[in-house]
């Protein structure tokens, strides 16, 4: 199937865009890989430390020079459900690697937060400055040098970004993701939603809704609703850093730990020990357009507006906004799971998983199959299904149907023409709103302003009876420098049961909404953040906002000498900066980039002054560094 002509003009920009800095990126990559195993360039005192402790085997493995050894990179820890899991890994992995004759190490573990816990509390804003946390964790954690390869254990919203991100500064290493999988199936979503809206009216107690909640997140595992976590997880497995439809099979299980045995294997497989195949090679243009795809074809989370740009940067890939609005326009909606449906994760993984999607949009033309994986060249090797022969993993073509047309459709007969996701701009600054599971007559809304300075704030005016009416909720402050982004998730079923009760509402914000946000329309992200002089700080209440998803258009109708005669609106932001460790993160604040940079605090890369190997060891080769001529001369060696 020929490409779709927005697809190959979308990625051809990209790689124009991007020739400088991705060009630098993979000299960097190069430079940092030596001949032969890593450890290589360690000396005898540096090489002693790194396996003190290790079994007498492995101990010889590592001194030989030879064989590869292996960095695991975890974010377990006992209290969130997603990573509980991981508990378990490094012991399947060890023995996994042992088995092909290399070594596995623990390298690190990263942190985790779970926007679930923190949601409306003073935590939530170190969330998005968590992915950077991570990020650089995964980089200390890999300094060592010891290592030929990595294996990461991360499922979560901030977490996978971070060590891909993390990764991706080492991107001269192979690297496998793994994932843990979601939780079994409780209580439906659609009930959950419900009980949520009744407990914001007073319809229902506390106690209900704790039971409520208590019967949807009640197992190890992942949320199974599709929220930026399981966008997540189709993300790697549309950028062939997983195992084929791995991301969903369930956690404590034998097919589980099958897949993850499967994964240390094939780290081992493509160093430079075996065929060699490089994160830098994997991560490319063509694969971040296919993730971007992905997202739309699934109606993933919009906090992918952020991870996908910064993790592309991390690769010196310069994506924007334009380019998911593009993309959008030609990809069709092929999923239907909540909150843009009522079925969860495990009901898609039923029906056919991230291999079904992968296959349509191949077959429409909509995603590039000539590119690298971690099974290596082409895409098309991970449109299949895991199963069990005896103790050991096997992958089988998949249906030719659909085991569920409710919950995933071919791309012939998609559930929507188009992604779902919407830039818009205008005097009010760029901003992108989700409209999967917006109904059609809410595309549009235009009503006066209530502005607000906290999500606090508007919950204190809905509870005073105060929101009965027609208006656009303008929640100033919330962007990366102000305080870190938090989501604003808190708000949805107030505004859910106001546009229930036939007011038109919507809300704009410089702050975030995640991949839960549902039905009333948002625009969020807002670019440039009130802080850094946006406009939106120039609205006032009663100002007529208009909201169109349809024409792309974010504006305040106000006369056009008054709004350039406007101030920017002013808020003491002390009480965002102090307390629940906020403090720490005050470098973070004053460095972070604009959301449409990906909310950022790394520089994209640049050339090397002057262009030296890291290492003596490293092997240079004769061709210009940084080409693919150059990998195929290396590879090939």
């Amino acid at each position: 199937m020929a490409l779709h002509p927005v697809l190959e003009q979308v990625t051809n920009r990209i790689i124009a865009r991007s020739r400088p800095s991705r060009t630098a990126y993979l000299a960097h990559c190069d430079a940092a890989r030596i001949a032969g195993v890593q450890r290589g360039a360690l000396s005898c005192t540096n090489l002693a430390h790194g396996f003190a402790a290790f079994p007498s085997n492995d101990k010889l493995r590592l001194k030989e020079l030879t064989k590869p050894s292996v960095a695991i990179v975890s974010s377990y820890n006992d209290m969130l459900s997603a990573h509980h899991p991981f508990e378990s890994f490094p012991k399947l992995i060890k023995d996994a690697v042992r088995e092909v004759g290399a070594v596995a190490q623990f390298a690190g573990g990263v942190p985790a937060m779970c926007d679930g816990v923190t949601q409306g509390q003073p935590g939530m804003e170190l969330s998005l400055f968590s992915r950077d946390t991570i990020a650089m964790s995964t980089a200390v954690a890999l300094s060592h040098n010891m290592f030929d390869a990595g294996l990461y254990l991360g499922i979560c919203d901030k977490i996978v970004p971070g060590l891909l991100i993390g990764a991706l500064h080492f991107g001269h290493l192979p690297a496998v993701f793994v994932p843990g999988g979601p939780m079994t199936s409780g209580l439906s979503n659609k009930e959950k939603a419900r009980v949520r809206q009744l407990y914001a009216q007073g319809k229902a107690t506390r106690e209900q809704l704790l039971e409520c909640e208590s019967q949807s997140y009640h197992d190890a595992g992942t949320c199974t609703f599709y929220g930026t976590a399981n966008s997540n997880q189709m993300l790697m497995e549309m950028m062939g850093l997983h195992m084929p439809n791995s991301a969903f099979i369930t956690p404590y299980t034998p097919l589980r730990d099958a897949l993850t045995k499967a994964a240390a294997r094939q780290a081992v497989a493509i160093t430079q020990q075996g065929s060699y195949m490089p994160l830098s090679r994997i991560v490319d243009e063509k694969s971040i357009v296919n993730a971007i795809v992905a997202l739309l074809a699934t109606g993933g989370s919009t906090n992918h507006t952020l991870h996908l740009v910064a993790i592309a940067r991390a690769a010196g890939i310069v994506i924007n906004w334009d380019d998911f609005d593009d993309l959008s326009k030609a990809v069709p909606l092929l999923t239907r799971i909540y909150p843009n449906g009522d079925a969860d994760v495990n009901h898609f993984q039923a029906a056919g998983g991230p291999a079904f999607v992968i296959r349509e949009l191949l077959d429409a033309g909509l995603a590039h199959e000539d590119v690298n994986t971690v099974l290596g060249r082409g895409l098309r090797a991970h449109c299949k299904e895991p199963f069990l022969e005896g103790d050991e993993v096997v992958w089988r073509d998949l249906p030719q149907n659909s085991g569920d047309e409710a919950v995933l459709r071919p791309a012939s007969n998609p559930f929507g023409d188009n992604g779902g996701l919407v830039l818009v701009k205008g005097n009010l600054g760029r901003a992108v709103m989700k409209i999967s599971a917006v109904k059609r007559e809410h595309h549009i809304v235009e009503a006066p302003a209530l502005t607000f300075d906290s999500q606090e704030a508007f919950m204190h005016a809905y509870k005073a009876g105060h929101l009965n009416r027609d208006f656009v909720a303008v929640i100033r402050f919330q962007g990366p420098r102000a305080n870190g982004m938090p989501e604003l998730h808190a708000l949805t079923p107030a505004l859910s049961n106001l546009q229930d009760a036939g007011h038109h509402v919507a809300m704009v914000t410089d702050g975030r909404m995640s991949g839960a946000s549902g039905k009333v329309p948002a625009a969020i992200h807002v670019s440039p953040e009130i802080v850094a002089g946006g406009p939106l700080g120039k609205v006032r209440d009663g100002d007529i906002i208009r909201v169109d998803a349809t024409a792309g258009r974010l504006e305040a109708l106000v006369p056009q000498d008054v709004w350039a005669a406007r101030e920017q609106a002013c808020a003491d932001l002390t009480s965002s900066h102090i307390g629940m460790g906020r403090e720490l993160f005050a470098v973070f604040r004053k460095s972070i980039s604009e959301a449409e940079d990906g909310a950022a605090t790394f520089p994209l890369p640049s050339p090397l002054e002057p262009t030296t190997p890291l290492h003596e060891g490293a092997d240079t080769g004769e061709i210009m560094p940084g080409s693919d001529e150059d990998f195929l001369f290396r590879t090939s060696k």
